[in-house]
């Protein structure tokens, strides 16, 4: 058992070790993240103080926590609502949502908070999945025909599936992949891919059986998800794939109408 964790910052650790493992987001060398989502010992101090670190996630909880009047970013109520969506964020007024937002990280430099202009407004939702294809600068990059960027909006995005099969230290997870035609963003036919199911410290959910449903982060099992949790996640990951389409579909008109001006202007 956990000492001195509740279940949000339990939570928040299992979600936001993944990526601030691989240095991508968060305090460099929070070993205190993996120590609490295996389930060892730890302080809720230490939670706390690398979330405040994790430029994108924690101003996206503090507001929703404000918006839903919870008074603690890191309630369960508000750390699931942000990773994987629930009644929390569903109550929550997006058009405040994206003008406080806006407030808070649009004055920010840098390449990965410029896109957070009014232009992205309509696209404005309190859940991780905005921040990964609207914030992010990688569904910008889709049209270069490069994998990298789909790779990564596949992987940093919150993935559910059921497992099908497991060996010591890996699971196979049954979930829909990312696809991209060249115009819009889409949810493929299922398919097997193997997660890891531990880190070094252990595993983040423990006694994982064959039918689990699970959340996949960068590769990684970190959540057991409910029949309600797993189908909010699905529902929040199609609504903002459903946001993003028209603004990748103009992206590509623009680039087709730039080819062809300078092939007529040759």
């Amino acid at each position: 058992m956990t000492t001195g964790i509740d279940a949000g910052r339990l939570l928040f650790a299992r979600y936001a070790y993944a990526p601030n493992a691989l240095g991508y987001c968060g305090p460099a060398g929070a070993a205190s993240l993996e120590a609490v989502a295996c389930g060892g010992d730890g302080a809720a101090s230490d939670v706390d103080v690398a979330a405040r670190q994790f430029s994108g996630a924690w101003p996206y909880q503090e507001l929703i926590a404000e918006l839903a009047g919870i008074d603690d970013p890191l309630d369960e109520r508000v750390v699931r609502g942000y990773w994987t969506g629930n009644a929390v964020t569903a109550a929550v007024d997006r058009e405040r949502f994206g003008r406080e937002l806006l407030t808070r990280l649009g004055v920010r430099a840098g390449r990965y908070w410029k896109y957070l202009t009014d232009d992205l407004l309509p696209e404005a939702a309190p859940t991780h999945a905005f921040h990964v294809f609207g914030v992010y600068p990688w569904t910008r990059l889709l049209g270069t025909g490069m994998p990298q960027p789909l790779h990564v909006l596949d992987s940093c995005r919150i993935r559910n599936g059921v497992v099908v099969s497991l060996t010591p230290h890996t699971a196979t997870v049954r979930s829909r992949g990312l696809q991209f035609d060249g115009r819009r963003l889409a949810l493929g036919p299922l398919e097997d891919r193997p997660a890891r199911r531990s880190v070094g410290t252990g595993s983040f959910v423990r006694d994982l059986r064959i039918s689990d449903r699970v959340a996949v982060h960068w590769d990684l099992v970190c959540d057991r998800l409910d029949a309600d949790e797993a189908g909010s996640l699905e529902y929040w990951t199609d609504w903002q794939l459903q946001q993003t389409n028209p603004r990748l579909a103009g992206l590509q008109a623009s680039a087709v109408d730039v080819g062809q001006s300078d092939v007529e202007r040759a």
